[in-house]
C-alpha cells in the first residue's frame, strides 16, 4: 500500500504537466486592432468582454445599433468542446446580429475565432492576439 502511494505521489507531478493549461483567457486584440476583449468565465462558461475599442469601431458598432461597444459580450455561453476548442455565441456589434462560433487555442499567442451563419454556412474567422501575458 505505502510502495503504491509513493508511485502515485511521484506521477502526479508529471500528470499535472501533461495537462495543458485553459489558455483561451486573457486580454486578446482583433486582426486590425480596433477592438480587445477580455475572455473571462462567466458562470459556468466563458464570456468575452470589450475592454477597448478604437473611435472607427465604436462608430461602426453604433451604426450597427450597438450604442455602447465597451461593456459589450462579444462571445457569450462558450463552453469547452474539447481542449483548446470552444462553441458559444458571436455578437457582431456592426451588424447587431449573433451567430454560432468556436474560438480555437492555435498557441499561447494566438486564438482562431469563427462564426457562422445557421448550419455553418457563409463562415468568416479572425486570428486574435493575447495582448497580455498568460495567467500563471
Amino acid at each position: 500500500m505505502f510502495r503504491l502511494s509513493l508511485i502515485a505521489g511521484a506521477m502526479l507531478p508529471a500528470l499535472a504537466q501533461a495537462a495543458p493549461a485553459d489558455r483561451s483567457r486573457g486580454i486578446w486584440r482583433n486582426p486590425s486592432n480596433s477592438v480587445h476583449i477580455r475572455a473571462h468565465p462567466c458562470g459556468q462558461t466563458m464570456c468575452g468582454t470589450v475592454i477597448w475599442a478604437s473611435d472607427k469601431a465604436k462608430a461602426d458598432a453604433r451604426r450597427g445599433g450597438t450604442e455602447e461597444l465597451i461593456g459589450a459580450q462579444l462571445f457569450s455561453g462558450f463552453v469547452q468542446e474539447r481542449n483548446g476548442v470552444w462553441r458559444g455565441k458571436v455578437f457582431v456589434p456592426d451588424i447587431g446580429k449573433t451567430f454560432s462560433g468556436t474560438i480555437t487555442v492555435v498557441n499561447a499567442r494566438t486564438i482562431k475565432g469563427a462564426g457562422c451563419l445557421i448550419g455553418r454556412i457563409g463562415c468568416k474567422s479572425q486570428i486574435w492576439t493575447r495582448i497580455d501575458e498568460p495567467a500563471g
